[in-house]
């Protein structure tokens, strides 16, 4: 592989974990609510493992050129992130965010904070149009690592500074805003603002065409 097409991709997927989204909110959340923020990193990051594998499979580029389908995909992770920003909204006004209570959360939902990360990010179509519009820009054919490889490779990059950024994120959120319950609770009900926001306009992306054609 081309190492300055590599450090290349390197600075612009860094600078797209950096930017600040519904992963930043479901990192930020968990940070604060959980015992530990582990599970939902590793969830996000799981969920572009799916990504990564479909996109070497050849699958992402298949359903990209299946707007049906990709169609549906949109509003089933629209769909979702508004039901996640939504139960995020209802806790909002009883939350807590002592260290205390923070050891105190069973460790049974730390699977259900793990598979909530996945959902995220793995049905979120525009992770899916990232890989399939950004990584094969960094693939080059005249390189000695089959093409497959090149992506896979340039995926699992992304998923490890996604993760790392994540890490810090809900990190600095557990140790900034622990100590500052009204701040934390103003953070929380922005971040599922942000979640439902999202998946509004997912859903309005998909329909409001439907809705142009029909008048």
């Amino acid at each position: 592989m081309n190492p300055e097409l590599f450090l290349a991709f390197v600075l612009v997927a860094a600078a797209l974990a950096c930017t600040p989204g519904v992963d930043w909110a479901y990192s930020i959340t968990a940070g604060l609510r959980q015992r530990s923020f582990v599970p939902a990193v590793a969830g996000l990051c799981g969920g572009y493992v799916l990504h990564t594998v479909l996109l070497v499979a050849g699958l992402a580029a298949v359903l990209t050129g299946m707007p049906g389908v990709l169609g549906w995909i949109t509003l089933a992770g629209a769909g979702y992130l508004m039901w996640l920003g939504i139960s995020t909204l209802r806790s909002w006004r009883g939350a807590s965010f002592s260290a205390a209570d923070a050891v105190g959360r069973p460790a049974a939902t730390q699977l259900r904070t793990f598979l909530q990360g996945i959902g995220t990010s793995g049905i979120n179509p525009k992770g899916l149009l990232f890989y399939v519009a950004l990584i094969p820009q960094f693939v080059s054919a005249e390189a000695s690592l089959p093409v497959p490889v090149q992506s896979g490779l340039l995926g699992m990059t992304f998923v490890a500074l996604a993760g790392a950024v994540y890490t810090a994120v809900a990190l600095l959120s557990r140790t900034l805003l622990q100590s500052r319950p009204g701040a934390a609770r103003a953070v929380t009900l922005a971040s599922g603002i942000i979640m439902v926001v999202l998946g509004v306009v997912l859903v309005s992306e998909q329909l409001l065409p439907l809705l142009a054609s029909a008048f």
